[in-house]
């Protein structure tokens, strides 16, 4: 067995099982490859939104989902459910996931996403607090953000499964632990764009 595999981190077939830890960290690593892809698009007047930043802002995206995960207790439903609201304004081709956007994108979509999928969730102002913005600044956020996802802000279990699946396959630093049993949300589904 060589080094590297020996490396790889098993983690459980479904989802909700998965530490929030391991998730956080294939997300932050999803996300930064995403944004050094993005940063290489030129930045204009045309393509500003009010998610953009004036410079990156210091704290790394791997930190700012530990910092929300930890203060907002993040269940992980709403944390792999931002990889489907990327996808959503992806598709509407209106928004861009860059270094001056991400962290604004990520404390909007967690806080829409808490008040979606959970029965409890904490206020505006906490959510704010955590991310670094005033809560003024989030309402603000939030609405906007609404708007680009076409206010579509569930999904079902099995796709956000599917959405668990493929950020693992893209990670080689895990690997899903699967049973003898066939995948339980079978195979066909498939994630939003690439």
């Amino acid at each position: 067995m060589n080094q590297s595999s020996q490396s790889v981190i098993e983690v459980p077939e479904q989802f909700h099982l998965v530490d929030i830890n391991h998730l956080m960290h294939m997300i932050a690593d999803m996300l930064c490859r995403l944004i050094a892809h993005n940063d290489q698009i030129p930045l204009t007047p045309s393509n500003v939104t009010r998610f953009h930043s004036r410079a990156t802002p210091s704290i790394t995206v791997s930190d700012y989902l530990r910092r929300i995960v930890k203060y907002t207790s993040l269940e992980r439903s709403c944390l792999l459910i931002l990889l489907l609201y990327i996808d959503r304004v992806c598709e509407n081709n209106t928004f861009t996931i860059t270094s001056l956007t991400v962290h604004r994108f990520i404390i909007a979509a967690v806080t829409v996403s808490s008040k979606a999928l959970c029965d409890s969730y904490c206020t505006n102002t906490h959510y704010a607090r955590v991310g670094g913005i005033s809560t003024q600044e989030l309402n603000t956020l939030e609405l906007e953000f609404l708007k680009l996802i076409g206010w579509q802000l569930i999904c079902t279990s099995e796709t956000l499964q599917q959405y668990y699946v493929n950020l693992v396959k893209q990670n080689s630093l895990y690997r899903r632990a699967v049973t003898t049993d066939s995948d339980s949300y079978g195979t066909s589904l498939m994630m939003g764009c690439d």
